[in-house]
């Protein structure tokens, strides 16, 4: 047991760094320290020695308060970092969820704008094209529509173009000799004096038909007219073809 250097009422004189070390502690703001009294010998201490004895600090004790102390200050500041780092990584986390969002809606944005854009030009284009097609089509339309002279050799050109669509044999010439010989070219001629004419059905027109024969070997799309050029010249190759094959086989009265 170490020797008892205390004697009740004294106090161990401090040295400098015991002052210095004790500064240190007060300035650190340490709480409530617990010390140990030394005895001066376990047979004679008593509670009033004890009382009135003054605290001894020793400089161990003084440097484990100012570690503790400084431990403490330094779990403190981590802590602090350690929230103020996940505020940060909070902060950065939604700065870059907005970031992201915003990208989206404006990548979105964009693709519906170009989106709507190239449908737009699409109809634009089909439409456009849908115009030249019909503007095409006006124009073949236009260029197939045939016209004819309003004479004996426009009669009979449409008249052999009728006759081809259906079918009925016939040429040019044929049709011209006969007309010429029937007529003379004079859709109006009308025959006044023969057995026909005496039976109350006269030759009429281009090929001098009479109306039965008219009526039977008239050719859809001419017109329902004796007197009319196309339709008397039509019916008449239509009733030759019927009865000789052709008009071109015809030389005489019919």
């Amino acid at each position: 047991m170490p020797k008892n250097t205390t004697t009740p009422g004294h106090s161990p004189k401090l040295t400098k760094t015991h002052k210095l070390s004790i500064a240190g502690v007060a300035t650190l703001g340490a709480a409530a320290l617990a010390f140990s009294l030394v005895p001066g010998n376990a047979g004679t201490t008593t509670t009033d020695a004890v009382s009135s004895a003054k605290v001894a600090y020793s400089e161990q004790q003084i440097k484990d308060v100012k570690a503790s102390v400084t431990d403490q200050l330094a779990g403190a500041d981590l802590k602090a970092q350690d929230i103020a780092a996940k505020k940060k990584a909070a902060a950065d986390a939604a700065k870059k969820a907005a970031e992201k969002k915003a990208a989206e809606a404006a990548a979105k944005k964009k693709a519906a704008a170009e989106a709507a854009a190239k449908k737009k030009a699409a109809e634009a284009r089909a439409k456009e094209e849908a115009a030249s097609r019909s503007a095409a089509r006006t124009e073949v339309k236009a260029v197939a529509v045939k016209t004819y002279a309003n004479n004996l050799d426009g009669w009979i050109r449409q008249s052999l173009d009728i006759m081809a669509k259906n079918g009925i044999p016939g040429s040019y010439d044929g049709l011209y000799r006969n007309i010429m010989r029937e007529s003379t070219g004079n859709p109006n001629a009308i025959n006044s004096w023969d057995v026909n004419a005496q039976n109350g059905t006269p030759s009429i027109g281009l090929l001098q038909v009479i109306k039965p024969t008219f009526d039977a070997y008239h050719v859809a799309g001419t017109a329902w007219s004796q007197y009319d050029p196309v339709a008397n010249i039509t019916a008449a190759a239509n009733y030759a073809a019927d009865k000789y094959g052709s008009i071109d086989n015809v030389n005489s009265a019919y």
